[in-house]
């Protein structure tokens, strides 16, 4: 099976945004006072966390079809797993 650079490529940009978004949310998260917002931005947390995990599973799956050693499926595949380990260790942050 070929490796999908478009493909590759747009999930490594979309990894990119959710992390930063992720970034965003622990940030948002650990200043507001707002009960609502805190609601809506722990459930946000969660949603970009299963596509995180969803795009994991992608990438496993294509880096398990390719061969070369050095690829951008590898660079997904680290991402992602960066980003739900990262999410694990901060996941207490929300019940500060």
């Amino acid at each position: 099976m070929e490796e999908s650079h478009s493909l590759t490529n747009n999930l490594l940009i979309e990894v990119d945004l959710l992390s930063n978004r992720l970034r965003n949310i622990k940030q948002s998260f650990k200043i507001t006072h707002n009960e609502v917002l805190k609601a809506r931005l722990i459930s946000e947390n969660k949603n970009i966390f299963i596509r995180v995990n969803e795009i994991s599973k992608i990438a496993d799956l294509l880096n398990t079809k390719n061969y070369e050693k050095i690829n951008f499926t590898n660079l997904l595949v680290e991402l992602t797993k960066r980003i739900l380990n990262e999410n694990k260790f901060e996941s207490n942050l929300f019940f500060l």
